[in-house]
């Protein structure tokens, strides 16, 4: 299992971060380290957005949609297995080419829904996100 990378700061831009992701207090900061603290911080944010979940923790309609990945298809709909471009920026960087998505159906809606199972290069590097994109878990296989 891959476990994504984490970045940990330290110094003034780890207290700010800290102060605004956990609430506390930040001492107030001067307007040439304002920009860089503030990029530090929505860094922080995007990285805290990926978790971790257990495989038995996932709907069962994930868990179909992890088959048909193992097995190469087919696939329901036509976007599954198309390029995952990260715009969000929420999982770790990579090539442009390096993620790709598929649906994880659900049940009752019109329409493909917001559940997706997004894979990377490596094996067993599944990310699953119930929210289209807004947070991101990585499948723990060994639970």
């Amino acid at each position: 299992m891959r476990i994504p990378p984490r970045i940990t700061r330290i110094g003034a831009a780890g207290a700010l971060a800290s102060a605004l992701l956990l609430g506390g207090t930040a001492v107030a900061a001067t307007p040439s380290t304002a920009t860089a603290h503030a990029a530090v911080s929505a860094q922080q944010v995007r990285v805290a957005s990926v978790g971790s979940i257990c495989q038995s923790k996932l709907p069962a309609e994930a868990h179909d949609t992890l088959d048909l990945i193992a097995k190469g298809g087919p696939y329901p709909y036509p976007k599954d297995g198309t390029v995952f471009s990260n715009r969000e920026g929420i999982l770790p960087q990579q090539n442009s080419s390096y993620y790709h998505e598929f649906t994880v159906v659900t049940p009752g809606s019109p329409d493909r829904g917001a559940r997706r199972i997004v894979t990377g290069e490596k094996k067993q590097e599944d990310y699953y996100t119930s929210d289209h994109y807004a947070t991101f878990d990585l499948v723990d296989f060994g639970c």
